[in-house]
Parts: structure tokens; sequence; C-alpha cells
């Protein structure tokens, strides 16, 4: 799954980051490698942006770029029982 399609308040580890050039690296820049645990703050009323939570602060990102953030969602506690 893409970053873009994490609900909010759900968390998932960064599997891949795509995207070309420029946008890659200010991408990998900000934080966003993979192995990172990342979670959904919150979302502006039209979806677009999102507000992420991600070593230890807070980052806003547009859609258009999670798009390219491919996720592995974690489980949630309590979710098996």
């Amino acid at each position: 799954m893409t970053l873009d399609e994490l609900a909010i308040g759900r968390s998932a580890i960064v599997l891949t980051v795509g995207g070309e050039g420029a946008l890659r690296r200010h991408l990998l820049d900000m934080g966003l490698t993979p192995r990172t645990r990342v979670t959904v703050r919150k979302r502006a009323p039209l979806g677009d942006p999102i507000e992420l939570r991600l070593r230890g602060y807070e980052l806003t990102l547009r859609a258009e770029d999670a798009k390219k953030i491919t996720v592995a969602p974690l489980e949630e506690k309590g979710a098996a029982e």
C-alpha cells in the first residue's frame, strides 16, 4: 500500500521511496527512509495535505508525494484479540 492510503491514527513502516531526482532526494532528506515508522496524525478537510509523525517530529506532505512512498501497515494492538 502507499502512504496516502494509510488511515488516520494508523502506523506503518516505510518500505520504498519512489519519485525521481530532486523529489526523491527531498523525501529522503526529510527522514522518509526505508524502515522508518510513520503515523498519520491528520488530513486536511479535502484530504490533502497529510500530517505525519516520524522520528520525533511532524511532517506535512502532499498526497501526490505520499503516493510515491510504499509502506507496510503495522498491526494494531488488540486487533487479534
